[in-house]
């Protein structure tokens, strides 16, 4: 007897980010647990499935086991801008079984459930919060169906009714000894953790038959509109340009400063990631919005994300035209304790939604600053992930990075990260007769030709202007200056 592949239909649940963790969607007729600590957010995510699943040919019952009224819980669901009460009663269905429950009968509890599946023949069923059926099982002195019992009968009667099941409860751990663990078809768990005084949200996956999920936390933020999972994109797939950036050497953008352009070889190739390094005040930024400004003359639409001054008329009037008229985006970077993969996503999601070609990420000092302290500790792997997945966009990316400015000691990053990407410029502070001066240089273009010239540069109203090459300015960028104005090995003895 030959046996064809069984397809399996995938829901949309409706919750950003959730799809791409489970693979495509959730799979029908699946029978799930939605697991967490108290204040986790796993009662949010099953009303914010729920609302987006549900329709009037495929109802939803929610069942709630706890003594409050379901009135209580939909007070505080309704705050949400999932919650639609236009489908209560419709589409979706509440059921309190506090009283059913209290009989410590598991018998009498499924009698009910299977009652009502009866009378409206649901696609989808939520039992909120499912530990309370199973302390309701060891209290009863009066219970004729074992708790093992009870969840194959449930599951039997979901599978038959052809419904998708959902139990949320209360679950610290996997290794919890309880038989709904091994019944499951899918296990949701919702963790939060408190470091200092940022608390950290994330979301696991830990089975998902029938799905190539996405494996690990995955971190998620609860806000107005629900739950926020921010999944890393999937990597290798380039939208907008080839991966291979030798490939991309004969586009090149414009900084916005046509002599920088002749340092990097004629612009910068596209689909590139550029670090500019620099210590504070040496123009990193007013480079950064040069090189937004160039594209929007050009047509280009681009995003930033500021993370040390939010983009205003202090950054130049040009740039705030380009983001009042919609032509740049802004990621929203004043909520504290984000993850890498918040920010990527959010930076992802707006490339897409602006089909943005220039991204700017202003600096990764402050970017560091914002994350929550648990995310600190890898920073670095997180920026390489960060930098590989904006890669796949075939956006050209433009960072900076805060540097201390120190002659005997050449660095181009404090996250040891340079290598990652495919060109660098520095920008550093030399003294001439007791006047600090600015110097840029070209360090890095992956694949290219560029200029190794030492030059100076001033700012003023207009921005950045590169002026003469540093002829007797041998070994700048590690040496330090003497009283002749001359740079000399930091091992050396002055020259008197």
């Amino acid at each position: 007897m030959t046996i064809g592949k069984a397809l399996i239909n995938r829901l949309h649940t409706g919750v950003p980010g959730l799809d791409e963790i489970l693979g495509g969607g959730l799979p029908e007729y699946s029978f799930n647990i939605i697991a967490g600590s108290p204040g986790s957010g796993k009662t949010t995510l099953a009303h914010q499935m729920m609302f987006a699943m549900a329709t009037a040919q495929r109802p939803a019952l929610y069942f709630t086991v706890l003594g409050e009224p379901p009135l209580k819980m939909l007070r505080y669901q309704q705050q949400f801008d999932f919650f639609d009460s236009k489908q209560v009663n419709r589409s979706v269905h509440f059921f309190n079984l506090s009283e059913d429950i209290a009989s410590g009968d598991l018998g009498q509890v499924l009698r009910r459930i299977s009652s009502e599946v009866e009378t409206y023949a649901p696609s989808l069923v939520f039992i909120d919060s499912f530990r309370s059926v199973v302390l309701a099982e060891q209290s009863g002195k009066n219970s004729f169906l074992g708790l093992q019992q009870f969840i194959q009968q449930l599951g039997t009667l979901m599978t038959s009714w052809q419904a998708t099941t959902f139990l949320i409860g209360e679950y610290f751990a996997e290794n919890d000894p309880n038989p709904v663990f091994t019944v499951a078809d899918g296990m949701i768990w919702l963790r939060q953790s408190v470091h200092r005084n940022s608390v950290v949200r994330k979301m696991e996956i830990a089975k998902m038959r029938g799905a190539a999920t996405l494996a690990g936390l995955h971190t998620f933020r609860i806000t107005p509109g629900g739950i926020h999972v921010f999944a890393p994109p999937p990597l290798g797939v380039n939208s907008g340009a080839d991966s291979d950036p030798a490939s991309l050497v004969p586009t090149r953008l414009s900084l916005g400063v046509p002599e920088l352009d002749e340092m990097l070889g004629g612009g910068l190739p596209r689909g590139y990631s550029l670090l500019v390094a620099g210590p504070s005040g040496s123009g990193k930024s007013i480079l950064a919005g040069a090189f937004l400004q160039d594209g929007g003359r050009r047509g280009e639409t681009g995003v930033i994300a500021a993370f040390e001054q939010r983009p205003n008329k202090s950054r130049g009037h040009a740039i705030t035209e380009l983001i009042d008229s919609g032509r740049v985006g802004v990621i929203d970077t004043r909520a504290l304790n984000v993850s890498v993969d918040e920010i990527t996503a959010l930076l992802i999601a707006e490339i897409h939604r602006l089909k943005a070609s220039r991204v700017v990420i202003d600096s990764l000092s402050g970017f560091e600053l914002a994350l929550a302290p648990t995310f600190r500790d890898d920073f670095r792997e997180s920026l390489a992930r960060m930098i590989s997945a904006l890669a796949t966009t075939g956006a050209t990316v433009l960072m900076t990075s805060e540097l201390e400015d120190r002659y005997d000691d050449l660095r181009f990053s404090p996250y040891g990260t340079a290598f990652l990407t495919d060109s660098i410029i520095v920008q550093r502070y030399i003294e001439v007769e007791s006047q600090l001066k600015r110097v840029m240089a070209v360090v890095k273009v992956r694949a290219s030709n560029h200029s190794n010239d030492l030059r100076l540069f001033d700012i003023d109203n207009d921005g950045i202007k590169i002026r003469q090459k540093l002829v007797s300015y041998e070994g700048l960028l590690g040496g330090r200056p003497t009283r002749r104005g001359r740079v000399r090995d930091p091992g050396s003895a002055d020259d008197d």
